[in-house]
């Protein structure tokens, strides 16, 4: 299954895309946990703001 993500993302229409990791605080522990996501380039401010979805 990686293989077939890896050649998808290399295709021109995957370059559009971008993975990005936010790191979120639990507010009862006080933990960290990190959050992956790939969203078009064209939301990533939006989804580092935590406003995607």
């Amino acid at each position: 299954m990686a293989k077939k993500v890896v050649a998808t993302l290399k295709t021109g229409t995957g370059k559009e895309y971008s993975k990005v990791i936010t790191m979120v605080k639990s507010p009862k522990t006080g933990a960290y946990s990190f959050k992956e996501a790939i969203v078009h380039n064209d939301h990533v401010k939006d989804a580092i703001a935590g406003n995607s979805k």
